[in-house]
C-alpha cells in the first residue's frame, strides 16, 4: 500500500455490506491495543507502532491501520 491509492476497510464476513472507498494520503505509525487479543488491561510498554494509513473521504481524514484495509486500485 502507498500514497496515492484507492482503498476500503476489509470485509470480517461475507455478510457484511460494501463500504465506502478513500484515497490514501500518507501513511504513519502507530500504536494500537487490540482488547479482543491482548486483553482490556492495556500497557503501551507491549505494544510496537504499526502502520496506518491516512485516508481521505468525502468528508474528513482517518487514520486507518494498514491490516485492516485492503487496496481496490493501485496507483
Amino acid at each position: 500500500m502507498k500514497i496515492g491509492d484507492l482503498v476500503r476497510l476489509k470485509k470480517t464476513c461475507e455478510a457484511q455490506a460494501a463500504t465506502r472507498s478513500g484515497v490514501v494520503i500518507d501513511i504513519i505509525k502507530k500504536k494500537v491495543w487490540r482488547s479482543d487479543e491482548m486483553g482490556t488491561s492495556i500497557d503501551w510498554t507491549q505494544v510496537d507502532p504499526e502502520d496506518h494509513a491516512t485516508v481521505l473521504y468525502d468528508d474528513c481524514n482517518l487514520n486507518i491501520p494498514v491490516v485492516d484495509l485492503e487496496v481496490i486500485r493501485a496507483i
